[in-house]
């Protein structure tokens, strides 16, 4: 069997893991769009005071930091930093192939760590609570990715 295709459940597992993902991370986009319009704020450069369709009365306070607007930022900040390397370290880890069950636990156990972190950021709930979800997250990805060196060097060791 091809390890990178979908009739292999490990990789089938990673695609659903990585694909919600990364719309997840999209929708942050659509999420900041929203709330820039909702609040008429947290623009970010100087052009955007420019007299337009969309922003008919242009006012400096509008670059001002808006936290309304931050907060989806400061998620998607945090997703630009940890999700490109669960997307390739997820793939490296399916080349290793595991049992099906704990890539599920795994791959999933991700998915959910971050859902759980968005839902703890977006609702201000304390550093404490966003750090313990990211601990899950992070420790699930160094895992994942020390298989990946081990089945690699293990490889080499037998080439």
């Amino acid at each position: 069997m091809d390890l990178l295709n979908l009739q292999n459940p490990v990789f089938a597992t990673y695609a659903i893991a990585a694909t919600i993902m990364i719309l997840k991370a999209v929708a942050m986009s659509w999420l900041t769009v929203y709330r820039m319009v909702k609040a008429n704020a947290g623009f970010r450069s100087p052009e955007d005071l420019k007299r337009t369709a969309l922003n008919p009365n242009p006012d400096p306070k509008q670059l001002e930091p808006n936290e309304y607007v931050d907060r989806i930022r400061r998620i998607q900040l945090n997703d630009m930093e940890n999700l490109p390397y669960f997307l390739v370290a997820g793939l490296l880890y399916v080349m290793t192939l595991p049992p099906l069950w704990l890539a599920q636990v795994l791959l999933y156990g991700y998915v959910v760590s971050r859902l759980l972190h968005f839902l703890a950021y977006f609702t201000a709930r304390t550093h404490d609570t966003r750090a313990i979800l990211w601990t899950i997250g992070s420790l699930i990805l160094i895992f994942i990715t020390c298989r990946a060196l081990i089945g690699a060097l293990g490889y080499l060791g037998t080439a």
